[in-house]
């Protein structure tokens, strides 16, 4: 499974070919070139987690890698990414391979739990995410935290700190967001 370095993505992306011709789904169209290259040199399959219908499986293939888990608000969560952890990609290889040990979610260990109370509109929490109420409220003067920094509750969860998103990348994100309909 592969996902982006929070740290050196967006810088390397905003300056991508993809990013810069204007056309839709840049992030999607990088992540089939670089990783669809990457398939072909080490002779695996290429996986991706967008597309058409039928889609993979790529939340239950991460819960089985034993270092993603999920948050207490259904999103995935790790130690190196909080709520912000996001696949691009996976790559099917020819043979099997050993995981790493377990790595204990960042949850266990999180009296707080932050994420359940961060939604100011109460679209994510311990219940079932209303995705009306949060388009509403990122739409909104009063959602502009969101909407240039990313969601309040995958921000508010300790271990996202850890990723190193930048706002610009989150800001990205939500406005593809708001632009698409479930």
């Amino acid at each position: 499974m592969l996902g982006p370095d929070e740290h050196r993505f967006w810088p390397q992306f905003i300056r991508s070919k993809e990013y810069l011709d204007g056309r839709s789904d840049p992030v999607d169209r990088w992540s089939a070139r670089v990783i669809g290259d990457l398939a072909t040199i080490i002779g695996a399959q290429a996986l991706y987690p967008f597309g058409t219908a039928p889609y993979l499986p790529f939340y239950q293939w991460a819960l089985r890698t034993q270092s993603i888990h999920v948050s207490p608000v259904r999103l995935l969560v790790n130690q190196g990414q909080g709520l912000f952890i996001s696949f691009r990609g996976a790559l099917a290889l020819p043979g099997r391979i050993n995981l790493p040990a377990a790595i204990p979610s960042p949850c266990t260990e999180c009296e707080a739990k932050p994420c359940l109370v961060a939604c100011p509109v109460g679209a994510m929490g311990d219940h079932d995410y209303s995705d009306p109420n949060c388009r509403a409220y990122a739409s909104s003067p009063e959602g502009q935290g969101c909407l240039e920094h990313g969601c309040a509750v995958r921000r508010a969860c300790p271990a996202s700190s850890n990723a190193g998103r930048r706002s610009a990348h989150s800001a990205y994100h939500m406005s593809e967001f708001l632009r698409t309909r479930p």
